[in-house]
């Protein structure tokens, strides 16, 4: 493939990237202002993104598509549920049709972004893989930047339902790009046509599920303090919505610094390395936290290295997985943002019981689930070892 040509690629993937998640993260900011749309109460909304989060645990059962057909059909598959997704709302704009519409949304994201890390994999050497696929990344960081604004801007200026008709529309031109940008491409060899059988083939690797054991494991670590940094601010500071509106700009931020990076030094670390970093500096920022609650601006430093920290190492992990089975990489990769899903999850579930003895235990659990993650880290090897200084 010529370069020029696969650069072409990259920028589509990332321009896809941050249109799926723009989708996904805008319920968050704009959570009431969708409830009063709809005419129901925030609760109500929460549980259809609830529903939401529990249909992505159906991506492993999808993204083995991409291994039997080919990478594109993967992506085109999943951009189609996408759009679909986000038709349902435009023609049916009420409460039932959230449930459909959010799911289908997300389950089509997973799908597409499995199955274009999988053809990332396929296309670059391991060598240089981290920073092509930090670079399609920036797609997270770039929808909170520039994506939920203009979701703001629509909303604004025309209604509560503008931003699904667009997501719809823009989906559909993503689709048409894909499909004319990517070549057809053709199953690895090795690659089990059975889609459950190549999930028997990951769940049968014991470097496969310590990979995903570590991905569930700093995802947790993650969430057990993101969960609950709001209410820790707004008990400190007293200042809910400027705290908390500073805090939105430097997540962003973070995740920029992040995946920068990331794409600048992970291939040259080694991704194993890299890794290792990013848990130790996560798990510092962690326990730093409570400590930093002298004066606000501390306080947003040190979620500005968290976050930072964090999303260096969730991108570093990335071009590791795609090695560990290259037969079956879409259906691993699928699965790995499934253990995500599930890792936050987890998260979620303790983080409030934990702040009842004080946020310095949501820091102490941070650092126990980065351990854990360390641990299974030395457990994951790659199918070949591509140079000396890249053990991982």
């Amino acid at each position: 493939m010529k370069p020029s040509s696969f650069r072409v690629q990259l920028i589509l993937f990332t321009f896809i990237r941050t249109l799926l998640n723009t989708a996904v993260r805008m319920m968050y900011p704009f959570l009431a202002v969708f409830a009063r749309g709809l005419g129901v109460t925030v609760d109500q909304v929460s549980l259809a993104l609830t529903v939401r989060q529990f249909m992505g645990m159906f991506n492993p059962f999808l993204s083995p598509l991409a291994d039997r057909f080919g990478r594109r059909v993967g992506m085109l598959t999943g951009l189609g549920i996408f759009v679909v997704g986000a038709g349902i709302l435009v023609l049916f704009p009420r409460y039932e049709a959230l449930f459909p519409g959010l799911s289908l949304s997300l389950l089509g994201m997973f799908l597409v972004i499995s199955s274009m890390q999988a053809y990332i994999g396929d296309q670059v050497s391991y060598e240089q893989r981290g920073r092509t696929m930090a670079v399609v990344e920036f797609g997270w960081s770039l929808s909170f930047i520039l994506g939920i604004p203009a979701v703001g801007f629509l909303i604004a200026r025309y209604g509560w339902q503008s931003p699904f008709p667009v997501l719809a529309g823009l989906g559909l031109v993503a689709l048409i790009a894909l499909a004319r940008v990517v070549p057809q491409d053709r199953p690895q060899r090795g690659a089990v046509h059975n889609p459950l059988a190549n999930l028997g083939v990951v769940l049968r690797s014991p470097a496969a599920l310590a990979g995903l054991g570590m991905g569930l494991c700093f995802t947790a670590a993650n969430e057990v303090v993101n969960l609950m940094f709001g209410v820790w601010m707004e008990d400190t500071f007293g200042l809910q919505i400027a705290a908390l509106s500073a805090a939105s700009v430097v997540i962003g931020l973070s995740e920029l610094g992040g995946e920068g990076i990331t794409a600048l030094i992970v291939d040259r670390l080694g991704k194993a390395r890299a890794i290792r970093i990013g848990l130790a500096a996560n798990s510092l920022f962690a326990l730093a936290l409570p400590w930093l609650s002298g004066s606000l601006w501390g306080a947003l430093a040190g979620l500005f290295f968290f976050y930072l920290s964090f999303e260096f190492t969730l991108v570093s992990s990335l071009p590791l997985m795609s090695e560990i089975l290259p037969s079956a990489r879409a259906t691993l990769l699928g699965l790995n943002i499934a253990i995500f899903s599930l890792g936050r999850a987890i998260g979620t579930l303790i983080a409030p019981q934990l702040y009842d003895f004080g946020f310095w235990s949501n820091g102490a659990a941070a650092l126990l689930f980065n351990l854990a993650a360390f641990l299974l880290l030395g457990l994951v090897h790659v199918a070949k070892q591509s140079t000396p200084s890249d053990p991982a």
